[in-house]
């Protein structure tokens, strides 16, 4: 969460902050929109440390706009 108010406290990526807006007009909570914005942080994260790759600011901006689809919701069972 502490990655969800840095990004929401600094706007950048402007994505984050505009996501909020989106899934609070939708209907979600604060908490709520918050949680699912920090899925997709720890999933980013996770990947990122696992494969040893640098972060891709596009594929969490494209994730980001597909919530409130969870990321594991889009993989191939």
């Amino acid at each position: 969460m502490e990655i969800v108010d840095n990004q929401l406290r600094d706007d950048t990526p402007q994505e984050v902050r505009r996501t909020l807006e989106r899934l609070l007009a939708s209907g979600h909570s604060q908490s709520e929109a918050r949680r699912l914005i920090a899925s997709v942080v720890s999933t980013v994260v996770y990947d990122v440390l696992k494969e040893h790759r640098p972060f891709n600011e596009p594929a969490y901006i494209a994730a980001l706009q597909r919530l409130p689809r969870l990321p594991w919701e889009d993989e191939p069972a």
